[in-house]
């Protein structure tokens, strides 16, 4: 297992700002608190990172990226536009339970971050929401999903039910991620079944 001291730099820099934030809130931890717990300097920090709000920016950017990656892989991917569709909505819940800190830190806190960070952030989750409603309206072109509801409100409530996940799910519950990421994408795929 590697310590702290191995652990490089920039992880150890954004595992204890998770772990902070968590705990105190974004507003109510100095970057001194970030880099004495990382048992690095504040030169240090600034190596890597120009501001508090690049470390939370980077906290969800780097869960943001992952998932961009994995919906990518499912979209691009064989199978039917159902199976492509569920396999995405249940891997986004899935990765969503898995860093829940992360998110949760980063809902709580992006109406924090300065205006242009806010803005760079909310551009890269409207890339993603799109590419996951190209999924929903592939369906609806080709009949296979109901196309009396817009796509974009069918991701939009999709979504809202995810990006709540931070509120109720527990980790140590009756239900696993994974689990749930089943449940959800059944349930959206259940509300697109053309009537």
């Amino acid at each position: 297992m590697m310590t702290q001291d191995q652990e490089p730099v920039r992880q150890r820099l954004l595992s204890e700002a998770t772990r902070l934030f968590a705990e105190r809130g974004f507003e109510s931890t100095s970057v001194q608190e970030v880099v004495s717990a990382a048992g690095v300097t504040k030169g240090a920090m600034y190596h890597y990172f120009d501001s508090k709000d690049d470390l939370l920016h980077e906290i969800y950017g780097r869960v943001l990226r992952m998932q961009m990656e994995r919906l990518n892989h499912f979209a691009d991917g064989p199978g039917t536009v159902t199976e492509r569709l569920h396999a995405a909505a249940a891997d986004v819940v899935t990765t969503t339970a898995a860093n829940l800190d992360d998110s949760k830190i980063f809902f709580r806190s992006m109406h924090l971050l300065a205006p242009d960070t806010r803005k760079s952030v909310r551009v890269e989750r409207r890339r993603y929401h799109e590419r996951f409603r190209d999924l929903v309206a592939e369906g609806q072109r080709e009949g296979t999903f109901r196309s009396d509801i817009p796509a974009d409100i069918v991701v939009d409530f999709f979504f809202g039910s995810v990006h709540h996940l931070g509120s109720w799910y527990k980790p140590e519950g009756a239900l696993s991620g994974p689990e749930i990421g089943r449940h959800f994408a059944d349930l959206l795929l259940a509300s697109l079944r053309p009537a």
